[in-house]
C-alpha cells in the first residue's frame, strides 16, 4: 500500500511565508490611480500623518495608506 503521508520539503511555514509575500504585493494594486494621486498630495502638505490622509480617502486606514506608500517608495529607490 502507498505510503500516503506528506513528503515534500515545504513547510506549512514556507506556504504561509510566500502568501504573505503575494498579498503584500497584490495590496499595492489595489489602491486606484485616484487614491495613489490624492495620497501623493496629501503626503506633499502634510507630511506622514498617515490618519489625517486616510480620513480622506474612505474605506482605507492609516495603516494601509503608511505600508502602500512605504513600499511604493522603498521600491523606487532599490531601482
Amino acid at each position: 500500500m502507498a505510503d500516503s503521508g506528506h513528503t515534500s520539503n515545504y513547510t506549512d511555514q514556507d506556504t504561509k511565508d510566500a502568501k504573505s509575500s503575494a498579498n503584500q504585493d497584490s495590496n499595492l494594486q489595489d489602491f486606484s490611480e485616484d487614491e495613489v494621486s490624492l495620497i501623493a498630495r496629501m503626503f506633499r502638505l502634510v507630511g506622514k500623518r498617515w490618519s489625517l490622509i486616510a480620513g480622506r480617502i474612505p474605506g482605507r486606514t492609516a495603516e494601509e495608506i503608511e505600508n502602500y506608500w512605504t513600499a511604493k517608495n522603498r521600491s523606487s529607490k532599490q531601482r
